[in-house]
């Protein structure tokens, strides 16, 4: 584990005789183990107290106390980069929420104690630079190894933001939940109210941008029974789908069978976190309004389970959930397009129809939305994990437009009106919408051509 840590941090734990009980903890740890690049190095600090560990690391950079009463001491060393430096401590369950702790820091705490504090065993693991070992008190490296999710200890129960953080650690790292820890969650599950939305958001934006099997943090609510709390995401367990065109089943199962190949996909892991975060929410959602719209319908003379109208009802109902874990509305206003559209592929793909398309994605774009189409209709094994060619027609007709990556824009200006004389005021709004809607019909693409639509339509 040695050669992944930063040199500069090991020159700092080696060097720094006040630091002689300082362990590598958490997730450092457990992604060294898995092979998973680090960025957030954590340090425990033992044997020592919390103004006397600032002055010891400010010989070695810049020393901050980013939050004295958590006992994190933030340090900035030449090259830029930043280690957490932290006193052990007592957390004790005094009060509802998440603020509800009364905190003691102990620098002779045992390292044992300490970890026996943390919320799952691949967490509890430390690492002795000194001594070149892992101290590992509760299974964690063989849990690691076994792909096995299990709490520490009876300390777990006391904050039940550890039930959503269970979710993101089963899909980023594809866990399976031991059956204890289950019943464990399960009797905490009261405690949901007790979160606050910013940390439902945290949790959940983990699991949108950095899952590897995203359907393991969705089974794992369902397992807890922590999914009652996720109502659009319950629903979709009871909601069958026509076996022909769903073999996988419900259409819960579709979505994690969706979710998981948008996982797969290249161009989703070559992506940034907020579009990441974007599509995986737009895939989770995409048939949110199939429990509302779904039912048997006599076709071709057979009954069929239908759900006409599911995209634009799903609009709303993502709505709800979105703001319910608090996404921001920057996100909100691009997963809305995505719902609504996952269909669109499904229409007569003409120069008319992708401009609007394009025009109703913003501030999407049809080259997102071509993700959350491939990533639904591979979600539905034994069929083939592939894009449909509908969506390979949509994309080449948006390519030839230049549309794929954009909206499209008007041609006809307001200062083009100006410039002849018409005034501002509704009627130039009513006509420049009148001018934009004949664009995206395909009256005209330039300038001279929009003027000459403006001399007949004015």
């Amino acid at each position: 584990m040695r050669e992944l840590i930063p040199e500069e941090l090991i020159r700092i734990l080696e060097g720094a005789s006040e630091l002689g009980r300082a362990y590598l903890v958490g997730g450092c740890v457990r992604d060294a183990l898995l092979g998973v690049p680090c960025k957030d190095w954590d340090v425990e600090v033992y044997g020592i107290g919390c103004d006397e560990l600032v002055s010891a690391l400010g010989k070695w950079g810049r020393a901050d106390l980013v939050g004295r009463s958590f006992g994190v001491i933030k340090l900035t060393v030449a090259g830029g980069e930043t280690f957490d430096f932290a006193i052990p401590r007592r957390d004790s369950k005094v009060a509802p929420g998440h603020k509800g702790f009364e905190i003691e820091f102990d620098p002779d705490i045992t390292p044992e104690e300490a970890a026996s504090r943390r919320d799952f065993t691949i967490n509890a693991l430390m690492y002795d630079l000194r001594n070149d070992e892992i101290l590992d008190f509760f299974g964690g490296r063989k849990d690691l190894e076994n792909r096995v999710l299990r709490h520490a200890g009876a300390a777990f129960v006391e904050d039940p933001l550890r039930t959503l953080r269970g979710m993101q650690f089963a899909a980023r790292f594809d866990l399976a939940p031991a059956p204890e820890t289950v019943t464990l969650c399960r009797s905490i599950k009261g405690g949901f109210h007790e979160l606050a939305k910013e940390r439902l958001r945290e949790e959940w934006f983990k699991w949108a941008a950095k899952s590897v099997r995203p359907s393991a943090g969705l089974l794992f609510l369902e397992q807890t029974q922590w999914v009652e709390h996720f109502p659009e995401i319950g629903a979709l367990r009871s909601t069958p789908q026509d076996p022909e065109w769903h073999p996988e089943g419900d259409v819960f199962a579709h979505t994690c069978h969706c979710c998981d190949a948008l996982a797969r996909l290249p161009e989703w892991n070559g992506l940034g976190e907020e579009s990441r975060i974007v599509y995986m929410l737009g895939t989770l959602c995409h048939d949110f309004g199939k429990p509302e719209t779904t039912h048997e319908k006599l076709r071709d003379g057979r009954m069929r389970i239908v759900s006409p109208g599911h995209a634009g009802v799903g609009v709303d109902v993502a709505e709800t959930f979105l703001s319910r874990i608090d996404a921001p509305l920057e996100i909100r206003r691009r997963v809305r397009p995505l719902v609504q559209n996952h269909m669109a592929h499904l229409d007569t793909i003409s120069d008319r129809s992708v401009r609007r398309l394009a025009k109703r994605m913003h501030p999407e774009t049809i080259e997102g939305l071509g993700l959350v189409i491939a990533a639904d209709h591979m979600g539905r094994p034994p069929k083939p994990a592939e894009a449909p060619m509908t969506l390979m027609t949509l994309r080449e007709k948006a390519r030839e437009l230049d549309l794929e990556q954009a909206a499209p824009k008007p041609v006809l200006l307001g200062r083009h009106l100006l410039d002849r004389g018409m005034k501002p005021g509704p009627e130039m709004g009513a006509l420049l919408e009148r001018a934009f809607e004949a664009q995206l019909d395909g009256a005209f693409s330039e300038l001279t051509g929009a003027l000459d639509w403006l001399e007949t339509n004015s």
